[in-house]
């Protein structure tokens, strides 16, 4: 099928820089991992204020943020967030979940929860605070997304399905969201040190790996961030033949 786009998604170039010195930054799932690096990371940066979003907000101990309480699985709390706070200007949808499982094993309640957190939980926050940042000048919205956003892994098949509509969601709003000036801004990395992978074997980036990417990313007005040569290999191997990321073993 061919795609022919609008010309109301065709602009344009982007010419701004974005200054992380002073800016107001919201980190979702801010209370460990990689989320809990982010916020320090920004605060280290120069930012003005970071709010730091958590079910529980007496779980956010770093100095230097404001803990705010943000389900973002629940329609009344991310819509009451955003009414309070109405000076953001970088959003990082980092909240996210994930249990392994084989695709004809997983239960279908626990799939629908890691759906509604990796994706609909980023979507209700995109929704809920681009009107502020539009308001705010733009700014940007960063999705934490995954290498395995491109590569199925049977283990981890509900969780790769979540990071692959993510990341469908991350083109779409770049596409909309550039006419009012906001960049959209995609985060792959493979495995990173966090409780999360804490059962998985294989090489894991520091969570600082993926903050340091995020920071240069942004001031470099990158779409999107590869932090490491796991993310960078999977993405090459796209427009490869199927057999490049998934060969036979029975062939070798």
């Amino acid at each position: 099928m061919c795609m022919v786009l609008s010309e109301s998604f065709h602009a344009t170039d982007w010419t701004s820089t974005m200054q992380l010195e002073g800016i107001t930054a919201l980190v979702t799932g801010a209370n460990r991992g990689i989320g809990k690096q982010f916020a320090r990371a920004l605060v280290e940066a120069g930012a003005a204020k970071v709010y730091a979003g958590a079910r529980d907000p007496a779980s956010v101990t770093d100095p230097g943020v404001v803990a705010v309480q943000l389900d973002v699985t629940d329609d009344a709390s991310v819509r009451a967030l955003a009414a309070e706070l109405g000076d953001v200007q970088l959003v990082i949808n980092n909240a996210g979940v994930g249990a392994p499982a084989l695709p004809l094993d997983i239960d279908l309640e626990q799939a629908r929860w890691e759906f509604d957190v990796n994706y609909y939980g980023t979507l209700r926050v995109a929704q809920a605070f681009a009107p502020i940042l539009a308001r705010n000048g733009g700014g940007a919205v960063v999705n934490m997304l995954s290498a395995l956003s491109w590569f199925a892994m049977p283990q981890l098949s509900n969780y790769s399905a979540t990071k692959s509509a993510a990341w469908s969601l991350t083109n779409a709003l770049r596409l909309q969201l550039r006419e009012q000036g906001t960049r959209v801004v995609g985060v792959h990395v493979g495995y990173v040190d966090t409780d999360l992978t804490a059962g998985l074997e294989g090489d894991k980036v520091h969570v600082s790996a993926v903050s340091d990417a995020l920071l240069a990313g942004l001031r470099a007005d990158e779409d999107e961030v590869l932090v490491d040569d796991t993310s960078r290999q999977v993405r090459a191997g796209l427009s490869a033949p199927l057999s490049a990321l998934y060969p036979d073993p029975a062939a070798a």
